[in-house]
């Protein structure tokens, strides 16, 4: 099994700079790492202005903490980790304020109260094609799985981590995380399958209609 407490010497060198103050020297960790936290932070929120907002936000807790960091675990590990659980905090905080938001109130207005209006932000069936990009179909069906299910997902099957940094940035149980992640590819499966009948549904009665 891969020892992800062992720290590069290169790596050693730029964290106690940065735990001495080095700005330079985090500039350098954050230009080695940003792509990757951005990426995680992308497949996470499905939006690459929160994305953005997440990843920097990630790395501002880092460089906070970086006083702290023992190098009990891989530097990489131990950002993958805040990354994660910055995601998941927002993911958290979205849901509650969603709840705190009654459907029915009004919305106060210099002209008085207008009723509360949403978006239909779901895709137009009839738009989708049998040719559309795969990972462009799982990255929408990624929103509706759990946070916690969308989080091993995104980390095995869109980023490449393995099982056992995975197991590390999450802190969980080997044997835990592989049935998470069986559960999340199965529902990602099914939530596939019914998209599917709902095209080949719905491109039918267009041809029955037209």
């Amino acid at each position: 099994m891969r020892q992800v407490s062992k720290l590069p010497d290169w790596e050693k060198k730029l964290i106690k700079r940065c735990q001495s103050g080095d700005l330079c020297a985090y500039d350098q960790l954050m230009q080695r790492y940003e792509k990757k936290v951005y990426a995680l932070c992308y497949r996470m929120s499905g939006s690459k202005d929160d994305a953005a907002d997440l990843a920097q936000e990630t790395f501002l807790k880092a460089f906070r903490a970086l006083p702290m960091f023992k190098g009990q675990a891989s530097f990489s590990t131990w950002l993958y980790r805040i990354a994660v659980n910055t995601c998941l905090d927002e993911q958290r905080k979205r849901k509650k304020r969603r709840q705190l938001v009654s459907l029915d109130q009004a919305l106060k207005t210099e002209d008085g109260e207008l009723p509360r209006q949403f978006p239909d932000e779901a895709p137009d069936p009839l738009t989708v094609t049998v040719t559309r990009e795969l990972q462009a179909e799982i990255q929408a069906l990624l929103t509706k799985l759990p946070p916690a299910q969308r989080a091993v997902v995104v980390m095995r099957d869109l980023e490449g981590f393995s099982y056992e940094e995975m197991a590390a940035v999450l802190q969980i149980k080997m044997g835990t995380l592989k049935s998470r992640l069986n559960r999340a590819r199965a529902r990602l499966r099914e939530l596939y399958r019914q998209k599917e009948e709902q095209i080949c549904v719905l491109t039918h009665q267009k041809r029955k209609g037209g």
